[in-house]
C-alpha cells in the first residue's frame, strides 16, 4: 500500500521548488515591467499570452493535465500583470483620469432637478441631501433628468438606484451608461409606504389602488387581502397621491408616502403595507462635473468584457488582489450584442489610493470598455 505521510513528504518538496521558481518568475517579472515603464509599452499583450499558453499545453501529457496547465499558466500571467501594475503605479505611471478631487461638494445656491412630484420619495432624499438653499424643480422621466444635468440646465439630478426589496432601477443603470455624467453622492430613504384615500372615504369605499410599480410590488401581500380592488400604474408615488386628490373620488386611493398624503390633503386609510419593515431605496446624485470629494469612500465602475471563458473572473479578481472590498456587482445586457452583457461594480475606495489605481489600471487594460462612474460618499438614511 501507498505510504500517505511519504507521498506528503514528496508534496511538500515539490511545492518548495515551485516556490523558488515562482519567485524568480516573479523577479524576472519585475524586470519586465521597469521595461515598460521606460518604453511606455502595454502591461497586457493578448497574443503573445495565447501563443505562450499554446506552446505549454502541447508540452503537458494527458487532456487532464493540458487543461490543468492553461488554467495554471493563465493564473501566473494575471499574477504577472497585476504586480507590473503596481510597479507602474508606485513608479508615478499614472492613467489620464478626467476626476477632479475637491475638498466639498458645492451644495448651496445649485440647481436640482428630480423625477416625480413633490412629495415623491425622489424630493425626500433631495431634501435629506441638499440644504435648503436650492432652487429644485421636478420632470416626468428619468431620462428627462439625465438630460437637463447634460445640457446645463441644472446641477444635480437625485435619481433612484436600487430598493432593497425590488432590487435595481434597470432604467437607471442603463442612462449611466448612455449619458457622461458622474455620481457624486448617494442618499438612503427609508420608505414607508400608507394608502391615501379622500378625507371622507374609507377602506370600505376603495375600488381603485394608484402606485409605481415597485410601490405595488412592496405592498403586494397588503394588496393581496383586496383581489377585488383594480391596480392601476403610475409613474410615481407622489402623482398617485395627486391623482386621488385631483379625481376628487373616494373609491380611490393611492400608495405613497405620508408626507405626499399631507401635501395633496389625503387621509391615511391603511399603515405598515410593505411587508419589508426595513424597506431602503438608495438615491444618486449625478452632475455633469467629474468630482469627487476628499472624503469619497465609495467608487463605481462599469465595464464590458471580451465574451469569452473566464473573464469576470480575472477581472473580479483586480478587487480581490488589491484588497478592495466589492460591495455590489450587477449586469445589464448590451444592446444589440447577443448574451453579451455590461456589468456594475460597487466597491470601497478612494481614487487617490493606490490599492485603487492598481485595480483599475488591471480593468482598463482588460476590459474592452472600462469606465469610472463616480467616487463618492454615502449618507444616513432618512
Amino acid at each position: 500500500m501507498i505510504d500517505l505521510q511519504e507521498c506528503r513528504k514528496e508534496i511538500d518538496k515539490i511545492d518548495k521548488e515551485i516556490m523558488s521558481l515562482f519567485e524568480k518568475r516573479m523577479k524576472v517579472c519585475e524586470n519586465v515591467a521597469e521595461y515598460k515603464i521606460h518604453t511606455g509599452k502595454k502591461v497586457l499583450d493578448p497574443q503573445r499570452e495565447k501563443d505562450k499558453l499554446r506552446v505549454l499545453e502541447n508540452m503537458a501529457h494527458g487532456e487532464f493535465n493540458t487543461l490543468g496547465v492553461q488554467e495554471l499558466f493563465q493564473q501566473i500571467m494575471a499574477i504577472s500583470r497585476k504586480r507590473q501594475y503596481q510597479l507602474l503605479t508606485s513608479n508615478g505611471v499614472e492613467e489620464k483620469r478626467d476626476y477632479e478631487m475637491v475638498d466639498a461638494l458645492p451644495l448651496r445656491e445649485v440647481s436640482v432637478v428630480f423625477q416625480g412630484v413633490e412629495g415623491a420619495y425622489s424630493y425626500a432624499a433631495m431634501r435629506a441631501y441638499f440644504s435648503e438653499n436650492i432652487n429644485s424643480y421636478h420632470v416626468k422621466t428619468f431620462r428627462d433628468a439625465m438630460e437637463e444635468v447634460a445640457s446645463g440646465k441644472a446641477d444635480y439630478a437625485v435619481l433612484p438606484i436600487e430598493n432593497s426589496t425590488e432590487g435595481i432601477v434597470t432604467d437607471i443603470y442603463d442612462l449611466l451608461t448612455e449619458y457622461q455624467l458622474y455620481i457624486v453622492g448617494e442618499q438612503g430613504v427609508r420608505v414607508k409606504h400608507v394608502l391615501l384615500g379622500l378625507p371622507e372615504a374609507s377602506l370600505d369605499d376603495i375600488d381603485t389602488v394608484y402606485s409605481h410599480p415597485q410601490a405595488l410590488a412592496q405592498c403586494k401581500k397588503y394588496l393581496e387581502q383586496h383581489p377585488d380592488w383594480k391596480i392601476t400604474k403610475t409613474e410615481n408615488t407622489a402623482g398617485a397621491a395627486k391623482k386621488v386628490h385631483e379625481e376628487k373620488d373616494k373609491s380611490h386611493a393611492a400608495i405613497a408616502s405620508r408626507a405626499a398624503g399631507e401635501l395633496y390633503g389625503l387621509s391615511v386609510l391603511a399603515e405598515n403595507i410593505c411587508y419589508n419593515e426595513k424597506n431602503v431605496t438608495r438615491f444618486i446624485v449625478v452632475s455633469a462635473k467629474p468630482i469627487y470629494e476628499k472624503s469619497a469612500a465609495k467608487v463605481s465602475v462599469c465595464f464590458e468584457l471580451p465574451h469569452t471563458s473566464g473573464t469576470l473572473y480575472n477581472m473580479l479578481s483586480h478587487f480581490i488582489y488589491n484588497g478592495l472590498n466589492m460591495t455590489k456587482i450587477e449586469s445589464r445586457p448590451i444592446a444589440g450584442k447577443t448574451w453579451e452583457y455590461r456589468f456594475f461594480v460597487d466597491f470601497e475606495g478612494n481614487l487617490e489610493d493606490s490599492a485603487v489605481k492598481n485595480a483599475l489600471r488591471g480593468l482598463e487594460a482588460e476590459a474592452n470598455r472600462m469606465r469610472v462612474l463616480g467616487n463618492y460618499g454615502q449618507q444616513e438614511e432618512q
